[in-house]
């Protein structure tokens, strides 16, 4: 227990020395967050967004900012460690790939809360937008990050096996923020795209978000309606289903010998 606490704070510090270290790309991307919300927010509103309109769709962008961080952070982790050599240290670690892969998604979780905090912070204080802080917000929020997690190992263990899936990687990401129901709501797409929309890992959980969050909803209400019930089966489904990919990847690219070679 003591080793596994050890390998989740290494696993956390190696990640913020890779940030510092990069600390002007870090500072870049952050500022692109902020600026293509604003943009966005502009274009689809006609040049006049009010407060009240952008406060949902800066909920649910943030939201999808995680989901970009979760899933580009385990593929370009699992190439990089490929490209340096050093993916095959990991498989000789004493514990197993799965722990040292949880590090490396709470550390993700760490720094990308760290930016939604700042960019959430001055995009709210800039643009007048308010977001109530309600703790309800927490266990829904969780349950969210659990669905887009599975996502993320789902396309760590494409990662494994094809090594390039930076176009797999772009195409999903764009694809939640269009779709996610942020900027225009699932209610407004055609029949097929909404059902579309809603398979996704974070449509479900932004809508739960705004419930609780923006209207003022309980935890018993949401569950009461069945969206709370459909979030965590959903979440469920995705982490249970991105693991055991990821985990049938990694027996391919131990059996082709793919750990070791880029």
């Amino acid at each position: 227990m003591v080793l596994a606490g050890t390998v989740l704070v290494n696993e956390c510090y190696k990640r913020v020395i890779v940030v510092w270290s990069y600390r002007f790309n870090f500072l870049m991307e952050t500022f692109m967050i902020g600026f293509l919300f604003v943009g966005i927010s502009f274009f689809v509103s006609g040049g006049s967004p009010a407060p009240e309109q952008m406060a949902p769709a800066l909920l649910g962008y943030l939201t999808w900012f995680y989901a970009v961080f979760a899933i580009s952070d385990m593929s370009q982790g699992i190439r990089e460690e490929t490209q340096t050599g050093t993916l095959e240290q990991m498989y000789m670690s004493p514990l197993p790939s799965g722990m040292l892969l949880a590090g490396r998604s709470l550390a993700s979780l760490l720094i990308s809360s760290a930016i939604v905090v700042l960019v959430g912070g001055i995009l709210m204080l800039l643009l007048g937008i308010r977001i109530p802080l309600r703790l309800q917000g927490l266990p829904v929020f969780a349950l969210t990050i659990t669905g887009l997690y599975g996502f993320a190992f789902l396309l760590g263990g494409a990662t494994l096996i094809f090594k390039q899936v930076s176009a797999l990687s772009n195409l999903l990401t764009n694809m939640l923020l269009f779709l996610n129901g942020s900027f225009l709501t699932v209610e407004q797409m055609p029949g097929w795209l909404e059902n579309a929309a809603r398979s996704l890992p974070t449509t479900q959980g932004i809508d739960v978000l705004r419930s609780v969050v923006l209207d003022g909803l309980r935890l018993a209400e949401v569950w009461q309606d069945g969206s709370l019930v459909w979030l965590t089966v959903q979440s469920a489904l995705f982490l249970l289903v991105g693991w055991t990919v990821f985990l049938w990847s990694e027996r391919v690219a131990r059996t082709r010998g793919l750990l070791g070679q880029y």
